[in-house]
Order: structure tokens, then C-alpha cells, then sequence
């Protein structure tokens, strides 16, 4: 008889892990457990990830607010730093935030509108249009902003960004001004020092400051790049991808971590006989239609996976087939002429066909992120490793 399921996603229960732990043991031994409790049973291209939060947490990736703030002031210079582009987030960006204004003497705040680049909304299009405000020219004062739209709260948390960020910024020494502006060059009214704070269009903003005159330009991926103090660092990425610890502390962004990922698939392999994917995962990409915030904030979807990840699908669409060449078809008919076109598949790729249109052209580290993210949650599951078996399987696999 064929097998009836298909794509399965597992979340492992784990330690809380700690500084020094070894990860790549409490991983395999999370597995055995599976298998020796749950009837877990490898099979060839299965894929276990783990959450970037217990890699960097295992290697003690901490960086303080003292820490960022003298890599700030070394690099901004200590007097007005335009912070440009941050997203809106308590567990994000508000503990950089105080480490950034400890390393100023003023912190010119300027944030995106109508939302921040992950989707979370200052203001309402609607409310916007209505007071005739144009996103893409207007640069709004604090006053303005406050004047025409109010006070207005996150519908998640509660919370009025533009006074939490401002508080903060006063709170750890330094002077605040806002501004709302969607043009990275309207801060060089106020400064010529910038430290730009969007993730996935920070190349963007950089070039465009640097050839309008600004002199100082740094983005947050270049902040705490390497080691104050005795702190963590992420030569890569810097602070982006970092998360809330403390009050006064971030983790930051796993680094270093591709040997990790090759070496649980090379144990992996010796202890069960299977050839088994291993990454590492942060955010997923995917958007809630609610809320309206694209979930990624970090720079990558994984910083680190085993080489049989790479590429992109290369699927058919099932009910196109269906629909069209085998409309005439039903029952094992219909089934054995779909299997048998799959089948015929080469290996070459299938842009283009219209077979393919609707398939889901995006990276499998992207994809298979997302889902992780999705299993293992954000709360009190207690499952920073997943286990995923068919995500490689199509309708032919029995």
C-alpha cells in the first residue's frame, strides 16, 4: 500500500541551553530520545534544524549596552547620530536603541511611514490619505505627526513606539528629536552621521547617503562586529538578527556556526546510516494578514546549512496537470499519467512550463525556515529543534 503521509514537521524537545553547552550532543541526544520514546525513524533527506536562539545562546554571543555604545561612539564620533530606519520592536531594537543613545550626545530619530520595514504600522493608509500626507516626500516633526494622527498603539503590544523609543533615547543620556521621513536623505538636514538601522535594504540606504554628502555612515550589521571588552560579536551581520536578553543585553546573531551543522550531519550519518540535512534557522518570511508584519527581521532565514539545502524546487503543479493535459482522465488512471509525467523529470529546470507556474520558486532554506519557525513557535514549547521528514518527497515516493 502507497504511503499516506506526506510532509511531517516534528518539534524535539530540548535542555535550556546555556554558555558552553555542547550543542552538537544535546542535538543528537534530542534525536535518540525521539527515537527511543516517539518511534522517530530516519530516513534518507530528512532535515533537522535548530533555532539561531540555541546556537548563539551556546556560544555566548551577549553583547551589553556599554559595549554598543562605545562601538557607536568610536564610529559615529559621540556628538548627533541620525538613527534612521530601525523596525519597531521592544525585543528587537530597544535594547540597541539604549546602547546606540549612550554612545550619543543627540539621537535624531527618523522612522519609516506608515510602517517600519517588517510591516509593523505607525499609521493607518486610510488616516494618512485623509490628511493628504504624501509617504514618499513629506517629512513629518514629531509635532506634525502628533497633531494629525494621535497617539497611536501597536494593536499586538500596546505600545506608542514613537514615545517608548523616544523615552529610551532621553533616558539613556541623550537628547531625542523625531522625525517621520521614507527618503534616507532628508536626515542629513539634522546630521551628517548616520547609523542606518533597516536590514534588507541597508545597501540601498548606505549608497544613497554616502553620494549625498553624509560623512559618517555606518549600518547596524556594522556595529559590534568584533569583540568589546571581551563581548560577543558577529563579524557578519553586527547587531542585525540580535534579540533581547536583559535590560541591559542582546544576543546576537549566531556566528560561525557552518562546521556545527557538518558535523551533526556527519554523526548523524555514522550513527543512523542516512544522509540527513542539518541548518540552523531564524525568522521565517512569511506575512500575517492581521497584524500586517512580514516576519523577517533577520538578515538571513539561516546563517548556516549542509550543502544538499541549496538550490531552489523544482516542481510541478498537480491540479494543472489535472486540469489540463489529464482533464479526460479520473481514478488510478489519473493518478499512474500524473506519476508517470513527474517521473519524467530530468532534473533540468522547469522556469518557464506551464506545468510549473504556481510552484513556489524560493530557496529551500527559506521555505523549510518557515516552517521551522512556524513548529517550534516563539513562546513556552520548549522545541528549539525540528525535525521534518517528505518535505523532499513528491506524489511518486511510496
Amino acid at each position: 500500500m502507497s504511503r499516506m503521509v506526506g510532509t511531517v514537521s516534528m518539534g524535539l524537545r530540548a535542555p535550556i541551553i546555556r554558555k558552553g553547552d555542547n550543542l552538537v550532543e544535546i542535538v543528537l541526544d534530542s534525536i535518540r530520545q525521539a527515537m527511543k520514546e516517539d518511534g522517530l525513524t530516519p530516513r534518507d533527506r530528512d532535515v533537522v534544524a535548530m533555532t539561531e536562539a540555541i546556537v548563539a545562546r551556546a556560544q555566548g554571543n551577549y553583547a551589553t549596552v556599554d559595549d554598543i555604545a562605545q562601538d557607536v561612539r568610536a564610529k559615529l564620533g559621540g556628538e548627533t547620530v541620525g538613527v534612521i530606519f530601525p523596525i519597531l520592536s521592544r525585543n528587537r531594537f530597544a535594547i540597541c536603541l539604549r546602547g546606540i543613545a549612550k554612545g550619543c550626545k543627540k539621537v535624531v530619530l527618523m522612522l519609516s511611514y506608515p510602517s517600519d520595514e517588517v510591516g509593523n504600522h505607525l499609521i493607518d493608509w486610510d488616516l494618512m490619505d485623509e490628511h493628504g500626507v504624501d509617504p514618499y516626500r513629506d517629512v513629518l516633526s514629531e509635532e506634525r505627526y502628533r497633531a494629525m494622527f494621535g497617539h497611536i498603539k501597536h494593536p499586538f503590544t500596546g505600545v506608542d513606539y514613537v514615545e517608548y523609543y523616544g523615552n529610551l533615547i532621553r533616558e539613556s543620556g541623550a537628547e531625542a528629536e523625531i522625525v517621520f521621513a521614507n527618503d534616507p536623505r532628508a536626515i542629513l538636514k539634522y546630521t551628517k552621521n548616520v547609523l542606518n538601522c533597516d536590514i534588507h535594504t541597508r545597501a540601498r540606504t548606505k549608497r544613497l547617503l554616502k553620494s549625498a554628502g553624509a560623512e559618517r555612515v555606518y549600518g547596524l550589521d556594522e556595529i559590534m562586529t568584533e569583540s568589546i571588552n571581551g563581548s560577543g560579536c558577529n563579524e557578519r551581520y553586527g547587531l542585525l538578527g540580535s534579540n533581547k536578553s536583559t535590560e541591559d543585553t542582546v544576543k546576537l546573531f549566531p556566528r560561525d556556526c557552518q562546521g556545527m551543522v557538518m558535523e551533526i550531519q556527519e554523526r548523524l550519518l555514522q550513527e543512523t546510516g542516512k544522509h540527513i540535512e542539518v541548518m540552523v534557522y531564524g525568522d521565517g518570511a512569511f506575512k500575517d494578514p492581521v497584524g500586517k508584519i512580514w516576519e523577517l527581521a533577520d538578515p538571513v532565514v539561516s546563517p548556516a546549512y549542509t550543502p544538499g539545502l541549496e538550490g531552489t524546487p523544482n516542481e510541478l503543479k498537480l491540479k494543472y496537470l489535472a486540469d489540463n493535459d489529464f482533464a479526460g482522465l479520473s481514478g488510478e488512471a489519473l493518478r499512474d499519467a500524473i506519476k508517470n509525467e513527474i517521473q519524467k523529470k530530468d532534473g533540468s529546470s522547469l522556469v518557464g512550463q506551464m506545468a510549473a507556474q504556481g510552484t513556489t520558486p524560493r530557496r529551500p532554506t527559506d521555505l523549510i525556515g518557515s516552517l521551522c519557525d512556524l513548529t517550534s513557535g516563539s513562546g513556552d514549547k520548549g522545541t528549539p529543534i525540528v525535525y521534518i521528514q517528505g518535505y523532499f518527497d513528491n506524489y511518486t515516493n511510496e
